[in-house]
């Protein structure tokens, strides 16, 4: 596993990142601290999570993953100091018109019990999972500042952001001599590479590290999804509302033909498509981590083999070929 820099901090990271969004869902508690125990064995130490999960996002079930993420932590505290701890902020966790947002008060309370679901005085890695269009950004920005000169936050970043916010939110730290977004969780594949264009050329700029999500598409991108048959139950395309988004983003023609492509090129050089689509990720200039999940350990033997893997430039075409053979859909505003 490797340790890669985050950006221009002195923070290092594994290059594999483990999500955590299946815990006390797709997976139950039992199976997600398996999950967790491989991870670990193998030397990730980068945990990502947010306070919203398990998947779909419920005010009911909201926090339930943390709280498994913290009884495994518990049951061996020397894992604590050895690990790089990644949670997330803004989605709603209960009814009330101040649960949800990017609000100073949204922020803290929302810190304050992310720390006592997860057993922990302090989270590594603090992040506005999207923005929040009600609420002005430095105020957004004084109140993780806060957290950070409290100690309760080590570093901020932000999920979800489109260039111009990350860049907006970016000036008035600056302006303000407040701490920035140091890092960047967006959505990044070989089937998705929108933020190519302007995201990632701001971030290597600025120095921001960039954890990308979805490697694997929701794993659509392992290959085991058939375009002549709806999803299979249990996956993350059927799971109530971000199963509709999901589909939305991969459930077509074009794409079940591209990843017919890449696993048919694949299987002749004996690769695993769905290492080979994280490997091609982490390859990317920019990259800091990827963030892979699972909903049984057994998973996690073909992504944590990306983190070592080298693609040969024929592999690197092959991936380009599939990407220039979709068609451009316009950007999400």
């Amino acid at each position: 596993m490797q340790q890669r820099r985050m950006g221009r901090t002195g923070l290092k990271v594994s290059n594999i990142c483990l999500g955590t969004m299946t815990f006390a869902g797709q997976a139950d508690q039992a199976t997600s601290r398996k999950i967790l125990d491989e991870a670990y064995e193998q030397g990730v130490t980068f945990i990502d999570t947010a306070d919203a999960y398990p998947s779909p996002p419920e005010p009911e079930t909201a926090g339930f993953t943390e709280e498994v993420i913290g009884g495994w932590l518990a049951a061996e505290r020397g894992r604590r100091d050895g690990l790089v701890l990644a949670t997330k902020c803004r989605v709603r966790v209960g009814h009330g018109p101040n649960d949800q947002g990017l609000s100073r008060r949204h922020i803290l309370t929302a810190c304050d019990a992310s720390l006592r679901r997860l057993g922990t005085d302090r989270i590594d890695l603090y992040q506005a999972h999207s923005p929040d269009p009600e609420t002005p950004i430095d105020e957004t920005l004084r109140a993780f500042d806060d957290l950070v000169r409290s100690g309760k936050v080590r570093y901020v970043g932000c999920s979800n952001y489109p260039a111009w916010q990350l860049a907006l939110a970016l000036g008035t730290s600056a302006l303000h001599g407040l701490a920035r977004y140091d890092c960047l969780q967006p959505r990044y594949n070989v089937l998705h590479r929108d933020i190519e264009t302007e995201l990632l050329p701001l971030c290597r700029d600025q120095g921001i590290g960039v954890i990308a999500y979805n490697p694997l598409g929701g794993g659509f991108l392992t290959g085991k999804h058939r375009g002549d048959a709806p999803p299979a139950p249990g996956t993350r395309f059927t799971l109530g509302a971000a199963g509709e988004l999901y589909r939305d983003r991969y459930w077509h023609a074009a794409q079940f033909e591209a990843v017919a492509s890449l696993k048919a090129f694949c299987a002749e050089r004996a690769l695993n498509l769905a290492t080979a689509s994280v490997a091609w990720v982490l390859a990317q200039p920019g990259i800091t981590s990827a963030i892979v999940g699972a909903s049984r350990p057994e998973q996690l033997a073909a992504t944590l083999a990306a983190a070592d893997m080298i693609l040969d430039d024929e592999t690197k075409a092959a991936f380009d070929t599939a990407w220039w053979s979709l068609p451009r859909r316009p950007p999400v505003k």
